[in-house]
């Protein structure tokens, strides 16, 4: 770690004069100290990869924001029909039956913070789509959220969420999706009439949970652009 830290430093990416525990700053810490580059730790001037291995998609399917891990991708863009589902488990049960074609895009929505509730985890459902050798041959998106062990084009942490009425409770079976991590844009080819029309036509689902600690919960978390924490719902709280 001092290794790393000192290539950071000598490339501008860290505040030397911050104070550690030592008394000392980070960069008394790390004066002297030479640094050999090898395949693992590797120069500024010659990265393994010019971005990060996570990056933020926004558009008219996420105007809030959404999250993809492009580490070890081979493709960054997606376009494909939509093959929507309101719950985990019901993907789940569609993808163990192959039940999906190549080249579609999976959505499984009200599963985002107050939808979940609490933002449930679908690696599950990567995972066996992955397991089948259709890794990069669908995309998945959602507002529920992913770990750093999910692999393939799988977006998560859509927003707004279906539950509040995001463009992701909106679409359809056979809607056009296009995603571009390299552009950082994930877009639903549906023009502004056609998804106000939906949105007038939408009506809230009741709740998973009616009682208890996880109704609360559902009832006043924020959304997961915020970091999807409970306050006591006013603007100013927030």
């Amino acid at each position: 770690m001092p290794a790393l830290m000192k290539l950071l430093l000598d490339g501008g990416h860290l505040h030397g004069d911050c104070l550690t525990v030592t008394g000392r700053t980070v960069a008394e810490n790390l004066a002297g100290m030479l640094v050999e580059t090898n395949a693992v730790l590797r120069p500024l001037s010659d990265p393994l990869s010019r971005v990060g291995g996570v990056v933020g998609l926004r558009g008219t399917l996420a105007p809030q924001g959404g999250i993809v891990k492009i580490a070890g991708l081979k493709r960054l863009q997606f376009r494909g029909p939509a093959r929507v589902f309101d719950r985990e488990e019901d993907a789940s049960a569609a993808v163990q039956k192959r039940d999906y074609a190549e080249g579609s895009v999976i959505v499984i929505r009200y599963e985002g913070p107050r939808g979940g509730p609490g933002m449930r985890e679908m690696l599950a459902t990567t995972a066996a789509i992955y397991g089948q050798g259709m890794g990069e041959k669908v995309a998945l998106i959602t507002d529920g959220r992913f770990s750093g062990a999910t692999r393939g084009f799988c977006i998560g942490h859509v927003g707004p969420e279906a539950a509040v009425g995001g463009p992701i409770a909106l679409i359809r079976d056979g809607d056009i999706i296009v995603i571009d991590a390299s552009a950082g844009t994930l877009d639903v080819e549906l023009d502004d009439a056609e998804l106000t029309r939906r949105r007038v036509a939408w009506t809230p689902r009741s709740p998973n949970i009616s009682s208890g600690a996880l109704w609360r919960y559902a009832a006043v978390v924020g959304d997961a652009v915020e970091g999807a924490v409970t306050h006591p719902g006013s603007k100013a709280a927030r």
